[in-house]
């Protein structure tokens, strides 16, 4: 496919320049300049056109580095959730599950490329064109809705992806100042540190309110590709040290459970599926490579890294801390000033990561909005626009302040209808009429069951773990850091 200017994330390489893990519509501009999902006017169209496309190892690259965000570090409390038996071989069988799903949606995007000559076809056209595919007339009436479906659960991902950005921030800034005053340069002694309280963590929030408002008005990708490449770096350096420090000192795992009960095994899918969900980053990526032919090996070679390394990382985090895990492994780590300095990175990365987030949603709201008023009030509007977007991210958070329920809520209502419900539905609209092999037929509908199950159950457990007496609404992942 030609190439164009895509998406890269916030744990994307910065030549993407926005989050690839989202079913962006990258490539629109080459189709219709008209297009306010990327940023640039269309006197920058033949720049985008001439621009080389990259190698295959630089789409692998691409590719696992954008997997690696705040996802992974609540893993090993997801491994706890599902036992340490059925955790790895749960994570496994979603990661072939995803893998195959990305696939599917591939081929159908190339199979509607060729049949209609266009260059590149993203997520919600895809859907909309395998809609009108379909042998049911109510769905070609109804084709549009498709892409629209796909604009909404995007929209709520990347919002929701907001809003654990921020629960990350507070949590891990929290524990940082609370412990200052006991942290120390030795990593390596046994001692506990008794955390000196401070303001409650709904104010840590409000006070990273006025940065964020000031992050959001960037708007131009070549200006937030500077923060991709902060947001990278920093969260590079921490993976690599906190997976060192796990790896040292596991202790006796023999009485942890193999198998845990079904509704912590909830809390584990809308976590795990949250970790994997970067469905929307394989057709601009594919469509960025200089051979498109390649990129099946790709991202058969990309996602098995990929979940060996999501697999790794929980179980290593599990077995290190077993039941004292906490929502982000970071708030495990050490009081000294090597760790505290690992969360302060992440959280500057993080920092850097909501702004390439929200640019998703604001680039698909906000156009539409001014559309429809005069010129002179569209810069109000949009300031307006996004500001409020940014408060809700906020007031969302400060209602729910657990890291491990925000992470399952957003990955079973919005993650796995965009990665494991849409793309099996996609391929029996799009190939039925052509004739399917039952096998092929019963395989994708049991994937678009188990997508649906964990998003009614997932979501159902974590809100009920919200709501329940026990578990009032506090922000719970302050920890007493013992060395």
């Amino acid at each position: 496919m030609p190439e164009t200017k895509t998406a890269g994330g916030p744990q994307g390489a910065p030549d993407l320049k926005l989050d690839l893990r989202s079913p962006l519509n990258s490539a629109k501009k080459l189709q219709n300049k008209d297009s306010s999902f990327l940023d640039g006017s269309p006197s920058e169209l033949p720049v985008l056109e001439k621009t080389k496309g990259i190698t295959a190892f630089q789409a692998l690259v691409h590719l696992v580095k954008c997997n690696m965000g705040t996802g992974i570090l609540g893993l090993p409390l997801a491994v706890k959730n599902a036992g340490l038996l059925v955790g790895p071989l749960s994570l496994l069988a979603m990661g072939f599950i995803t893998y195959h799903c990305m696939h599917v949606l591939v081929r159908c995007a190339q199979r509607f490329c060729h049949r209609l000559n266009k260059p590149f076809l993203d997520y919600g056209d895809t859907v909309m064109h395998g809609l009108e595919a379909s042998p049911n007339a109510w769905l070609r009436d109804h084709a549009h809705w498709g892409r629209h479906m796909v604009s909404f659960f995007l929209i709520f991902t990347q919002m929701g992806f907001c809003c654990v950005y921020i629960v990350f921030l507070a949590d891990n800034l929290k524990q940082v100042v609370e412990a200052v005053n006991g942290t120390t340069n030795n990593c390596h002694y046994n001692e506990t540190v008794i955390l000196t309280p401070t303001m409650d963590s709904r104010l840590y929030m409000l006070a990273f309110l006025p940065f964020l408002m000031l992050l959001v008005l960037f708007g131009n990708l070549r200006v937030l590709s500077i923060f991709s490449m902060l947001a990278n770096i920093s969260m590079l350096v921490s993976l690599i040290i906190i997976a060192q420090y796990i790896a040292q000192d596991i202790p006796d795992s023999s009485q942890l459970p193999l198998v845990t009960s079904w509704k912590t095994y909830s809390l584990f899918f809308g976590t795990a599926v949250f970790s994997f969900e970067s469905i929307g980053l394989v057709l601009p990526l594919e469509n960025k490579m200089k051979d498109s032919r390649r990129f099946p090996a790709i991202l058969s070679l990309g996602m098995s890294i990929i979940t060996v390394l999501y697999i790794g990382f929980g179980v290593l985090g599990y077995l290190r801390f077993q039941n004292d895990i906490k929502a982000s492994i970071t708030l495990n780590l050490p009081n000294c000033w090597l760790y505290q300095s690992v969360k302060l990175l992440y959280i500057a990365g993080i920092l850097f990561s909501y702004t390439l987030q929200f640019y998703v949603p604001a680039e698909i709201i906000i156009p539409s909005a001014i559309s429809r008023v005069s010129k002179r009030w569209a810069q109000l509007l949009d300031l307006s626009i996004r500001f409020t977007m940014v408060c809700l991210t906020c007031v969302l958070a400060i209602l729910i302040p657990r890291l491990d329920l925000v992470l399952s809520l957003v990955g079973s209502m919005s993650s796995s209808a965009l990665a494991l419900i849409f793309p099996p539905l996609l391929e029996i609209s799009t190939y039925y009429s052509e004739g399917m092999s039952p096998l092929i037929i019963a395989k994708d509908i049991l994937i678009s069951i188990l997508g649906f199950v964990g998003f009614v159950v997932g979501t159902y457990q974590a809100l009920d773990e919200l709501i329940q007496p026990g578990h009032p609404v506090t922000f719970s992942n302050s920890t007493i850091f013992i060395q």
